[in-house]
């Protein structure tokens, strides 16, 4: 392919990223990338190998040391870590606890921007995160916002069985020195606090179909 497509969806905690991402990719048929799931795993491993993930050398040093390789299954783009997946295991609350910290380490940033840079290897994709489209792929025409508003945000994470203060993780997200949290110059900003993933998903396919025509148009 001599073009893939990238559509950044960025935005905060508990906004939809993955669920919409998901629905978008699987209406376009492309390849669906979760990168906080690239982090998580490196926050696992930390864990799992004993590192302290508030010494951002020792942080990065794991991450420049750890044998991965990226794998794409059914339409899914995952990060296998000695020949193993750690699909549950990311998702466990002291990993969750650790993943925020081991993301503000820059090195660890810039390895994963150019890990995630590389899943283009595997066609067009939609890809969720913090930075896509301020960091990774900033030169996407397709680039997405979501948010929606605290009380609702802590509402979707409490269904979910977790617990976390989304207030204390915006602040360090958008305040970490490298690639902090923030809009994308051109991006689509939706606040879905009052809509359902359906209704959002259906406004980023309508707009990215509309961007689609214009971007082939243009050129």
């Amino acid at each position: 392919m001599k073009n893939p497509i990238v559509i950044a969806i960025d935005g905060t905690s508990a906004s939809g990223k993955s669920t919409n991402a998901k629905l978008v990719a699987a209406a376009l048929g492309f390849v669906y990338v979760d990168t906080g799931a690239m982090y998580r795993t490196l926050a696992w491993y930390c864990l799992k190998r004993n590192i302290d993930f508030h010494d951002a050398k020792a942080v990065a040093s794991a991450c420049r040391r750890w044998k991965t390789k990226l794998e794409c299954v059914d339409n899914r783009v995952r990060l296998v870590v000695d020949a193993y997946h750690p699909e549950k295991e990311i998702r466990t609350a002291d990993v969750s606890v650790a993943v925020s910290m081991v993301a503000t380490v820059p090195k660890v940033r810039d390895w994963m921007k150019q890990t995630q840079r590389d899943c283009i290897q595997f066609g067009n994709l939609v890809m969720e995160g913090r930075d896509i489209g301020t960091n990774v792929f900033p030169e996407t025409d397709y680039k997405y916002y979501l948010d929606a508003h605290l009380e609702e945000r802590t509402k979707r994470r409490a269904a979910e069985g977790v617990n976390e203060n989304l207030a204390a993780r915006d602040q360090r997200d958008s305040q970490r020195a490298a690639a902090p949290l923030m809009i994308a110059l051109g991006a689509k900003v939706i606040n879905n606090s009052n809509l359902t993933p359906e209704q959002t998903s259906a406004m980023l396919l309508d707009d990215i179909r509309k961007r689609m025509v214009e971007v082939g148009a243009g050129r």
